[in-house]
């Protein structure tokens, strides 16, 4: 996930937005006669032990910017649906504006409403045991206020992270000072592989994520009945500053118990399921058993749409299987780091054991047609939730859904190829699209056509074929505006947040070009001292221009001295290796530095003369290597590409 929640988007974005078509219309209202809408249930589980809702319902930097908004949905009034918004959708969006402090049980708290996430209070004997600090410091700060404001103020004795993405992070310097660490007043827990996990996640393929994430979150769309509703997880992700503070304990064994300010916690490690680093926990003494975002009220991502390696739904499923023998039978309230918790020992077992299939169908039906030959597609179109899962709203897919699942474990077993030769080596994108329309007739025959097709509600078709009308031909207006309004209706129609976002954020870019947002690092200070320097060079070799390596070849020794590491670095064949550990009497040049001097020229906030006049970097040998070595790398690349249409790689 990346931090960043509503920017201003111009009020004219939403003037362009269609209404709602009749096939839009009839698609909704089967959808509102097909799911028991009557069993309220869930609303008062969202409600139930409210404390005090978030302030005005909004979080202010210290300047004034706001980060937070929930007045944004004041439109999300009534029970009924505008035709513009699946009605699934629209009960889960009105179910996420539950927000504030809420006693959950003795000595648990949750925060809720501040953010995408929850942050989750323990309290212990003496002090304060926070999990999951929210994404950004401001939210986080403002979020224990509330707390403080209705509870005793005790000091914050320990803070667990559940798993790796930055919603259960980020916020951690909003409600911990990094002092209080280093002198061992504080701990920060997680689970085994944590850092190695946010490296992989968030830096090497970081920035195509953030820039995909824009479609699934809707951060750039307009809130309102024709624009962004929801998230699924929770309404959006919250502005401000993310931060990093390194574990200082992590949990290593399968199952450990730690006893936390007279506290005992039962760590349960559940990797490679939502994330790669992640875990459930169970408190004994409160009968709490908290499943981290493993048991979600609805259908999650195998593979989420900013992307991700592929999830193992198989284990997934084991390991919620795993927590309902190991603490079933002493729990009496379920809690998760999103969305509200479920009480009663019968109703936690039932809700688990339905997360628990509602996984392992998807997976095994999957697999069972993979093994007759179907194809992704014709797999994600054949299966759908069994009767007994699929009237359950706790199983909905509104943060992923069915259909791309069904692709993720197809992806996870057998890779992107269908085993379809034909497949196997196509045209790439545009070239294809213009030999497509070529055959079709040219661009105004297909556009007829299309026009025909929405008409009759066809709109994945017409979203579709217009995809290699405006592939072919960019500048196509007519061609660019259908495609939009079938993204659009499609939109409207979907109950995933995830997919409504990307359809209507498609939409959006189709008519209005791609939204320029204001220059910002890459990448959080925090997260770059947080690398291992292994991933550290992962990163910068990545970033090698093969034009610019041509005909050399370089052998190069590091030393930092912060942290007691040397390294060889390798260019040879245009390519770019390193060996940890490993220090050449070989190389032209010997640099001498620390992590940090190297972090700050990375982030720009030091540039290489700086640092080598005032001796915080050394050069042994041939001097002229490091600038050598910097030259033939590529600048940091813009985030807003081209998705909708051709960009740098459109040939």
């Amino acid at each position: 996930m990346s931090a960043g929640s509503a920017v201003p988007v111009p009020s004219t974005y939403l003037d362009a937005a269609r209404d709602a078509d009749p096939a839009t219309r009839a698609a909704n209202a089967a959808m509102a006669a097909k799911l028991p809408f009557a069993d309220t249930r869930d609303f008062e589980a969202a409600r139930r032990g409210l404390i005090a809702p978030v302030p005005d319902g909004v979080v202010r930097a210290e300047s004034g910017t706001v980060l937070w908004n929930l007045s944004e949905y004041a439109f999300i009034d009534g029970e009924v649906a505008p035709a513009t918004v699946n009605p699934s959708l629209w009960r889960i969006a009105r179910l996420n504006l539950a927000n504030g402090l809420f006693k959950v049980a003795d000595r648990v708290y949750q925060l809720r409403g501040f953010d995408i996430a929850n942050m989750t209070v323990l309290e212990g004997d003496t002090g304060l045991i926070l999990i999951d600090p929210l994404t950004t410091a401001e939210v986080s700060r403002a979020a224990l206020a509330l707390y403080f404001a209705h509870r005793p103020k005790k000091p914050v004795v320990a803070v667990i992270y559940t798993h790796s993405h930055i919603d259960h992070y980020g916020g951690v310097r909003g409600v911990i000072d990094e002092a209080d660490v280093k002198a061992g007043k504080v701990a920060v827990i997680a689970p085994s592989g944590f850092m190695e996990a946010i490296s992989g996640e968030n830096v090497l393929a970081g920035k195509p994520m953030m820039r995909r994430a824009q479609f699934q979150f809707g951060h750039l769309l307009p809130r309102g009945p024709r624009g962004q509703v929801d998230a699924g997880l929770g309404k959006a992700v919250a502005r401000g500053t993310p931060g990093l503070i390194a574990p200082t304990l992590t949990i290593e064994k399968p199952v450990e118990e730690h006893t936390i300010d007279g506290l005992a916690i039962v760590f349960q490690l559940a990797p490679e399921t939502e994330a790669p680093a992640e875990m459930h926990m169970f408190y004994p003494q409160l009968g709490v058993l908290n499943m981290a975002e493993n048991a979600c009220p609805l259908l999650h991502n195998f593979i989420p749409l900013r992307g991700a390696v592929a999830r193992d739904p198989r284990i997934w499923a084991k390991y919620i299987n795993d927590a309902i023998e190991m603490y079933g039978p002493r729990t009496e309230v379920l809690i998760g780091q999103h969305h509200w918790p479920t009480w009663g020992r019968e109703a936690v077992l039932d809700y688990l054991r339905a997360q628990r299939d509602l996984y392992k169908h998807i997976h095994d039906q999957t697999l069972r047609l993979m093994n007759r030959g179907w194809l992704p597609a014709e797999i994600a179109e054949a299966i759908d939730l069994p009767p007994g899962l699929a009237e359950r709203w706790s199983v909905r897919g509104y943060y992923g859904t069915v259909s791309h699942n069904v692709k993720a474990v197809y992806q996870r077993y057998l890779s992107w190829y269908d085993g379809n030769p034909c497949n196997l080596h196509p045209l790439p994108p545009a070239p294809a699209a213009r030999k497509f329309v070529e055959y079709m007739g040219g661009a105004a025959a297909v556009i007829a056509r299309a026009r025909a097709d929405f008409a009759k509600g066809e709109y994945r078709w017409v979203a579709q074929v217009m995809k290699e009308v405006v592939y072919a031909e960019p500048d196509n207006k007519e061609a660019r505006a259908l495609c939009a309004d079938a993204l659009e209706q499609m939109g409207y129609q979907a109950e995933s947040a995830t997919w409504r976002n990307a359809f209507l954020y498609g939409a959006q870019e189709l008519r209005h070009g791609v939204f320029q947002l204001p220059a910002r690092p890459a990448m959080a200070a925090d997260t770059v001292a947080g690398l291992s320097t292994d991933i550290f060079f992962d990163m910068l070799e990545i970033r090698l221009d093969p034009a610019k390596a041509a005909g050399r070849s370089m052998l190069v020794n590091w030393h930092f001295t912060d942290r007691a590491e040397k390294l060889t670095l390798t260019l040879s064949n245009c390519t770019l290796t390193h060996r940890l550990g490993d220090w050449s009497d070989r190389a032209s040049a010997s640099i001498i530095t620390t992590r940090a001097t190297l972090d700050s020229i990375i982030l720009g906030k030091v540039k290489v003369p700086e640092a080598l006049m005032s001796g915080a970097l050394r050069i042994e040998g041939e001097a002229v290597q490091l600038a050598a070595l910097f030259a033939m790398l590529d600048p940091p690349s813009a985030m807003m590409f081209d998705i909708l249409t051709p960009g740098e790689g459109g040939i």
